[in-house]
C-alpha cells in the first residue's frame, strides 16, 4: 500500500464503506482513517475497527490531507459549508457525489471569485461493493501527479479507474459505467425471462444466464481481439446464433442501447446544472 496520507470520509454509507474496506485490505493502517457519520451504529462499527469517528465535521478534519465527500448530492452543499472552516491550503477534496460538477464544488469550497483548486470528482459504480468497480475520475488543473496517485490508490482499492479530462466526460462515464450495471441487470432479467419461457426453471435460468455473461465478459477482457471478432466466431452462417442476432438487429438493439446511454448522459448534465444552480448556504 503506497497511500501514506490521512483520509477523512465525510459520510460512512455503502460506497464509503466499500472504499474503507478496500483500503484496510490493502494494509492501510486504520488509525489513518477518519469517518464522519450521523448514524450511531455505523460510527460504532468503524470505531471497533480502529478508525476515529465523529458525528459531524470538526477540527479533526484539519488533520487529514484528503477528504472523501460521500454523502447524497442533495446534502452536499450543506455538508461542504460545515467542512469548509477546516480546510487547509494542502487539503485535497475528492467527491463521489453524483451530479455535482467540479466547478460547483470548487465554488462551494472557496468562492466564485476564488474557487478551491484541489478538487477531484469521481464516478464509481455499485460493483465496487464486491471490489469489481469501475470509476471515472476528473481533476482540477491544480491537482498534482502525487495527488492523483493518492486518489487512484483509494479508488483502485475497489476496482479499476480511468481518468478523463472534464466534468462533461464524467457525465459520459456516468452514462457508460455509472448507470451501466443497471443495463446489465436488465439484460440478465430479460435472458432469465426468456429461458423460463422456453421451459427451464428459474434456478436453471439464473445459473445459465449468469455463467454465460460472466464467461463472455471474462473472454472479452482477456482476448486481444475485438469484441466483434469474438461475436462472429460464435455466429455460424445459418445457425442458431445468427437467427437470434437477426432479431436483435431488426428490433434495433444497438440503437436502443445508444439512445438509452444518450438519455443518461443528458440527464447527468441536467442534474449537474440543477445542483449547481444552488450555491448552498453562505
Amino acid at each position: 500500500m503506497t497511500t501514506h496520507i490521512d483520509i477523512a470520509f465525510v459520510g460512512g454509507g455503502n460506497m464509503a464503506g466499500a472504499l474503507i474496506e478496500g483500503l484496510l485490505k490493502r494494509g492501510m493502517p486504520p488509525e489513518r482513517l477518519h469517518v464522519i457519520e450521523v448514524n450511531g451504529d455505523t460510527r460504532a462499527r468503524w470505531r471497533e475497527r480502529g478508525l476515529s469517528v465523529s458525528s459531524e465535521p470538526d477540527q479533526s478534519l484539519s488533520h487529514h490531507q484528503m477528504w472523501v465527500l460521500a454523502v447524497k448530492p442533495q446534502q452536499l452543499a450543506e455538508v461542504v459549508q460545515q467542512c469548509k472552516p477546516f480546510l487547509l491550503p494542502h487539503t485535497v477534496v475528492l467527491s463521489i457525489a453524483a451530479g455535482i460538477s467540479m466547478t460547483c464544488l470548487s465554488n462551494w469550497l472557496g468562492s466564485s471569485t476564488k474557487p478551491w483548486p484541489l478538487v477531484v470528482r469521481a464516478m464509481p459504480n455499485t460493483p465496487a461493493l464486491v471490489e469489481k468497480g469501475m470509476t471515472g475520475l476528473a481533476a482540477g488543473v491544480a491537482v498534482s501527479a502525487e495527488h492523483r496517485a493518492h486518489v487512484q490508490n483509494i479508488l483502485s482499492a475497489v476496482g479499476e479507474v480511468v481518468w478523463v479530462d472534464s466534468d462533461d466526460m464524467i457525465d459520459a462515464v456516468t452514462a457508460v459505467s455509472g448507470s451501466g450495471p443497471a443495463y446489465v441487470f436488465r439484460f440478465i432479467e430479460a435472458m432469465m425471462e426468456g429461458a423460463v419461457a422456453l421451459g427451464l426453471d428459474e434456478v436453471q435460468a439464473k445459473q445459465l444466464t449468469l455463467a454465460t455473461l460472466a464467461g463472455a465478459t471474462e473472454l472479452a477482457s482477456q482476448s486481444a481481439e475485438p469484441v466483434s471478432v469474438l461475436r462472429e466466431r460464435v455466429t455460424s452462417k445459418g445457425g442458431t446464433t445468427e437467427a437470434a442476432l437477426k432479431v436483435m438487429q431488426t428490433e434495433g438493439l444497438a440503437q436502443i442501447v445508444q439512445r438509452a446511454m444518450q438519455a443518461a448522459y443528458e440527464r447527468a448534465g441536467q442534474l449537474s446544472r440543477e445542483f449547481g444552480d444552488d450555491p448552498g448556504p453562505r
